[in-house]
């Protein structure tokens, strides 16, 4: 039986615990870091601050119920919709509030900018405050369009409420709000929040327009 020479283990061992040393020491070898693809978008505000002069004779007080959206929309998420039937949820471009609450921002803005308005309170409504008409917006569509052939845009659809208020309220008027179409070239999200933000003001103003006389 042949038996290994003493001085071959003692030529290897050396050799052995480097390459050990070594493997080991690229396990622990941080990864440079990654920088976070993830970009945040937000609704701003098109009609500037709230007015500050005095306000039109008789001018309405108007309850805003909190804006209700579709289930697919509740997510921070931007979602494109891709096909009749078909939407993508974009994972790094992404609302940085959720939609809900900036809609409601965008709308009370746009109410309050009006000077037959004299004040906007939301929901869960002030106790001390007395209001002539409630809104209540469900939005349908607040997304982009890129379908795989045809053109691009933002795509916002919302149906509106107004009743009268106190023991016996009656809805008034009920209306629903298409956005014209408005050109997205599908990959610049921030003018894709701007477009929207444009449409959340326009049904404002049809809100506005529908408000009957106070009685």
């Amino acid at each position: 039986m042949n038996i290994p020479n003493i001085s071959t283990f003692r030529f290897l061992a050396p050799a052995a615990a480097l390459c050990l040393m070594g493997i080991l020491a690229g396990c622990n070898i941080a990864q440079p870091a990654q920088d976070d693809p993830t970009r945040y978008f937000v609704l701003s505000d098109p009609v500037g601050p709230a007015k500050e002069g005095a306000v039109a004779p008789g001018a309405a007080r108007i309850g805003l119920k909190a804006v209700k959206i579709e289930g697919y929309l509740k997510r921070r998420e931007i979602v494109v919709r891709t096909g009749e039937n078909e939407v993508e949820f974009r994972d790094y471009r992404r609302w940085a509030e959720p939609l809900e609450a900036a809609l409601s921002r965008v709308l009370r803005a746009r109410l309050l900018s009006s000077a037959d308005v004299a004040q906007v309170s939301v929901e869960p409504f002030p106790t001390d405050q007395d209001r002539d008409f409630d809104v209540s917006v469900e939005v349908r569509r607040c997304e982009g369009l890129a379908p795989r052939s045809g053109k691009t845009g933002a795509s916002f659809v919302a149906i509106f409420e107004i009743s009268t208020t106190g023991p016996n309220p009656r809805v008034v008027q009920r209306k629903t709000f298409v956005a014209p179409d408005s050109a997205w070239d599908g990959t610049d999200y921030d003018r894709l929040a701007n477009l929207l933000t444009a449409d959340a003001s326009a049904l404002g103003q049809e809100i506005l327009a529908a408000l009957p006389p106070k009685a």
